[in-house]
C-alpha cells in the first residue's frame, strides 16, 4: 500500500485535547482516508483509516466501549 499524499492536508486538533497537557491528537482527510497523528510529533507515525472505520471508532468512544 502506498503512503497517502498528506502534503495539502489540513490538520485539526481535537477539541478534547488539553492545552499544555501533552495529550493532543490531530486529524486530517487525505486520499479517501482519515489520518490521525500526535500533534507533538507531526513527522512521526500516523494512523490511517477509512471514513467508515473512523466513524465506527468515534461512535464506540462516545458510547464508552473502551472503558
Amino acid at each position: 500500500m502506498t503512503e497517502p499524499d498528506l502534503s495539502h492536508a489540513v490538520w485539526r486538533k481535537s477539541s478534547h485535547s488539553g492545552s499544555g497537557e501533552g495529550e493532543c491528537v490531530e486529524v486530517a482527510r487525505a486520499d479517501r482516508l482519515v489520518a490521525v497523528r500526535d500533534s507533538k510529533n507531526p513527522n512521526g507515525p500516523m494512523l490511517t483509516v477509512t471514513p467508515t472505520e473512523w466513524h465506527t471508532l468515534l461512535t464506540s468512544i462516545k458510547h464508552g466501549d473502551f472503558g
